[in-house]
């Protein structure tokens, strides 16, 4: 394996690490969500914690995925604290997949560089998702956390579940 292979392949078992907590985590946060019949909101969290899986690119460069968890699962009750604690989350995850392409760079993986560059654009998106459904939350109170029942209620009813 080429030296910088094993590197970048470090990296990106660190970035795996915290894919897989975002994704236990955000498929907590469905969980607990849509048995409070706040389905919108449960389907993002559901959706996102698909799309966070970096392990092809570990394949390529003949590494081993590390399929580990960088934290425990945190059980947040709270509806706003869970959309502060992802958008938490997401904001580190764009520091570190950042200073990963800087790294990646000096390694001279541009492909493993031009993918976490891509990634962050990702993440910022998820972050400024959180964000703004938090703010809503703060903003509308129990009006929202309503509207998301109601929404499930309506899907219920038309889908004759």
């Amino acid at each position: 394996m080429a030296d910088y292979n094993e590197k970048s392949c470090e990296l990106l078992n660190k970035a795996v690490a915290e894919e897989l907590t975002a994704l236990h985590q955000y498929m907590y946060f469905h969980f607990r969500l849509e048995d409070a019949g706040y389905k919108p909101l449960a389907d993002y969290f559901h959706r996102i914690s698909i799309v966070e899986m970096l392990a092809e690119r570990i394949m390529f460069l003949k590494g081993d995925p590390l399929m580990r968890m960088s934290k425990a699962v945190k059980q947040i009750h709270d509806v706003k604290e869970m959309l502060a604690y992802a958008a938490q989350l997401e904001k580190e995850t764009v520091e570190h997949y950042n200073a990963y392409a800087g790294e990646a760079a000096k390694l001279g993986d541009s492909a493993t560089k031009k993918m976490f560059e891509d990634l962050v654009i990702v993440e910022e998106n998820h972050q400024d998702m959180f964000e703004t459904e938090h703010d809503n939350l703060g903003d509308f109170g129990d009006t929202f956390l309503a509207l998301q029942a109601i929404e499930h209620s309506k899907e219920i009813a038309s889908s004759g579940e």
